[in-house]
């Protein structure tokens, strides 16, 4: 018979990361100032801000930032 160490039960909690939506959102004053959002998705969907573009990743719009 094959030696029985490994423990049975339940797994440890492992904690999920935060999500990363309350990046785009800055308070300002009294005032709370949202980052860009998708022209196409809606005000739900944020732009991925890169140094030349913007970008959705929900539906691949991309705006190009002038130099």
């Amino acid at each position: 018979m094959a030696k029985k160490s490994e423990k049975k039960g339940k797994k440890p909690h492992k904690n999920k990361p935060t999500s990363r939506k309350y990046s785009k959102y800055k308070i300002e004053g009294s005032k709370i100032v949202k980052a860009q959002h998708c022209p196409r998705c809606g005000p739900g969907v944020f732009l991925m801000d890169a140094k030349d573009r913007l970008y959705c990743g929900k539906c691949h719009y991309a705006e190009f930032k002038k130099k």
